[in-house]
């Protein structure tokens, strides 16, 4: 577990010190896959579909709020059914208008929720989408997952009954405006995932504010029980088509992937949970605090010692600075001149200012009294 402790502190370090990088990235991958799903599932306009306009959006969108990747991707979508129909363009565009005021109104803060919806619908996993969102955001972010739902399968049908557009004349337009406005209001399936999703959402949202122990665990394991038994019940009554062992598979990644953001989100430690109990003039306080599960970050110190070299000086310095040390004016001094002999034999020199001499070995001492300055 300390381990883990200390990847999960090294990548938000990693992520803290390159945000500006990273999150232009993230979002331009974002942007890319959410274009590139639009062009995969409608395709009708074939200048559209270019590599090139795909990552020059993309690029646009990473440096641009997340709901610019909304608007973009919604006027691809446009684009692409106005190639197929005008008919259908203007219904879609109509349905648009009435989400995107509803999402702006209530959760325009939760763009990329709505991206995420889509693109998890698209790939098949929708049922990480709603314990996800329970555990991160507040119930109103139901409203964009909503909307992700009604886009998706608004866009599926669209693509699906695509020859049955294309075949109708222009007389039918009466009858294309109604094949859109049922695949949204008409669709059991697209109805009984919304009301599922929502009811998951304030379910999960609840029991994680809950101050009980496991509180982010009992709520995502309750998500995922209500999700499945909300879609088994409209199944067995609109008859949506369920398939059980998707929704199997699909809850256990919920799970899996549940667990990954607690870890993240909500790591703590309720072996060590603290009850405190105080009060003032109007309140009685009753408090529980659970710590967090931290490891810092392992960092290596490098000391340097000595980190002053002193210069190599030569003999001649050395003995220059030791007759420096002693003081301008003394009382008292004995002044030592050191000759060397070029044969062995000692030599004397007497210093001048008056007093006797010893000669010591080949070493003249002269002892002078008095105060005098040295030379």
């Amino acid at each position: 577990m300390s381990n883990l402790l200390e990847i999960r502190e090294k990548l938000k370090l990693l992520y803290s010190r390159n945000e500006f990088i990273l999150l232009p990235v993230l979002k331009f991958m974002l942007a890319y896959l959410a274009i590139c799903m639009v062009n995969g599932e409608l395709g009708y306009m074939g200048k559209l579909d270019n590599l090139g306009l795909v990552l020059i959006v993309s690029l646009l969108c990473s440096f641009l709020p997340n709901g610019c990747i909304i608007l973009f991707g919604a006027v691809f979508s446009l684009m692409h059914l106005y190639e197929l129909s005008l008919e259908v363009a203007v219904a879609a565009l109509a349905i648009y208008l009435i989400m995107f005021l509803l999402f702006f109104r209530l959760g325009s803060r939760d763009s990329v929720i709505l991206i995420f919806t889509v693109l998890l619908l698209a790939l098949k996993i929708p049922y990480v989408i709603p314990v996800a969102v329970g555990l991160l955001a507040t119930p109103l972010a139901a409203v964009s997952v909503a909307c992700g739902t009604v886009v998706y399968y608004m866009l599926t049908n669209i693509s699906d009954n695509a020859t049955i557009i294309s075949s109708m004349g222009s007389d039918e337009a009466t009858a294309k405006l109604r094949l859109v406005i049922d695949s949204v209001l008409g669709n059991r399936a697209m109805l009984v995932m919304i009301a599922a999703f929502a009811i998951t959402i304030v379910v999960v949202y609840l029991i994680r504010r809950m101050s009980i122990d496991y509180s982010w665990s009992i709520a995502m394991v309750a998500g995922v029980i209500i999700d499945l038994v909300v879609l088994l019940v409209g199944d067995l009554v609109y008859d949506t088509q369920l398939s059980l062992g998707m929704a199997v598979l699909g809850s256990i990644l919920a799970l899996l992937i549940a667990k990954v953001l607690e870890f993240f989100r909500f790591c703590v430690d309720y072996s060590r949970t603290e009850k405190v109990q105080y009060e003032d003039d109007e309140y009685y306080y009753y408090v529980k605090a659970v710590p967090k599960m931290s490891m810092p970050a392992a960092s290596k110190t490098v000391k340097r010692i000595n980190t002053q070299r002193r210069p190599v000086r030569s003999v001649e310095e050395d003995e220059d600075e030791d007759m420096n040390i002693a003081p301008r004016r003394v009382n008292r001094s004995v002044v030592t001149e050191r000759t060397g002999t070029r044969d062995g034999h000692a030599r004397s020199s007497q210093a001048r200012a008056g007093g006797r001499s010893v000669t010591i070995s080949g070493e003249t001492e002269s002892e002078t009294a008095g105060d005098y300055e040295e030379i």
